[in-house]
């Protein structure tokens, strides 16, 4: 299926340096907010602490949920909407409480009833975090993106070459940087869940870039002179049918996790979803024209070398 003409050539090669600036404004906003915030917004998953799911049979809104929590000394509780505005259904965060989970909930039992009315309320879900726990799982989970990164470095890089690897794994540190910059600006938490988005995230954008750069292997034997420029610029053109492919379908099911699928599934909607987006631009503006500048700096000399710059 095409839904590109055979023989498009849009000039992407050309154009990187526009993709450059764009790139470099997303990070600088994504690190900017991350700074400002004094980093991602973890929830109890990586912080340690409590999380209460609780569904209303009435319309209640964020203020008088906060406001009866306060009147227990709750006054650090945040309350998220759990179900997009339809159920009535919110989540409440508390970072470092001592209580354990009887009697937290029995407080907050009481609280909600003397608020809203006995009945009015179902507490549906209470999970505690102990901080040391919370610190070791933030730990584990930053290693598993370096792990992951590390080993999509080393694998692309005895399958091409050292060139073609360094693009792909700056590529994808471009992708996962941004999207957590995304959750920073949204004030959204970072937690588990949404390391495992990132980290799909990461297994998309290599497939999209690998699936371009063998092109540009196939497209490059049987090159001879061609300035490697035009080849690369030929590839992406050539697989661009199956990226718009790709991405669309993909990104039909994401979005309607996003809008659909509540509370649940809202937050790791929204990760896939700057994630996919990101992971294609990045492997037609990014990884390829990284590939051309590492040739640039460090040109090979060997059989088989053609000129890399035309334009």
């Amino acid at each position: 299926m095409e839904l590109i003409k055979p023989g498009t050539n849009f000039d992407f090669i050309g154009k990187r340096k526009y993709a450059y600036i764009v790139s470099l404004v997303l990070l600088a906003v994504a690190v900017g907010s991350l700074i400002f915030h004094g980093g991602p917004n973890y929830g109890i998953d990586f912080t340690g602490g409590h999380l209460i799911q609780v569904k209303f049979s009435k319309n209640v809104t964020i203020p008088e949920l906060k406001k009866a929590l306060t009147s227990i000394g709750l006054t650090d509780a945040t309350v998220q909407d759990f179900s997009g505005g339809q159920e009535n259904e919110y989540i409440i965060r508390l970072i470092k409480t001592e209580e354990d989970n009887t009697v937290l909930s029995n407080n907050i039992e009481k609280a909600l009833a003397d608020s809203f009315g006995a009945g009015s309320f179902e507490i549906r879900r209470v999970e505690m975090v102990g901080p040391k726990v919370g610190k070791n799982l933030q730990t584990k989970a930053l290693w598993a993106v370096i792990l992951a990164c590390g080993g999509i470095l080393i694998y692309v890089a005895i399958r091409f070459e050292l060139r073609f690897a360094v693009g792909a794994v700056i590529a994808l540190a471009h992708d996962a940087i941004i999207t957590v910059g995304a959750f920073s600006l949204a004030n959204m938490e970072v937690n588990l869940p949404i390391v495992a988005a990132i980290l799909t995230v990461i297994g998309y954008s290599v497939n999209d870039t690998i699936v371009i750069f063998d092109r540009i292997r196939e497209n490059l034997r049987k090159a001879g002179k061609t300035p490697e420029a035009e080849v690369m610029n030929k590839s992406i053109n050539e697989t661009l049918s199956r990226t718009v492919i790709t991405v669309g379908v993909t990104m039909l099911a994401v979005l309607s996790l996003l809008f659909l699928g509540g509370g649940v599934l809202s937050d790791i909607a929204f990760a896939l979803t700057v994630g996919f987006l990101l992971g294609a631009y990045s492997s037609i503006f990014v990884a390829s024209p990284l590939v051309l500048e590492w040739t640039r700096i460090f040109p090979h000399k060997g059989p088989g070398h053609r000129k890399t710059f035309k334009r």
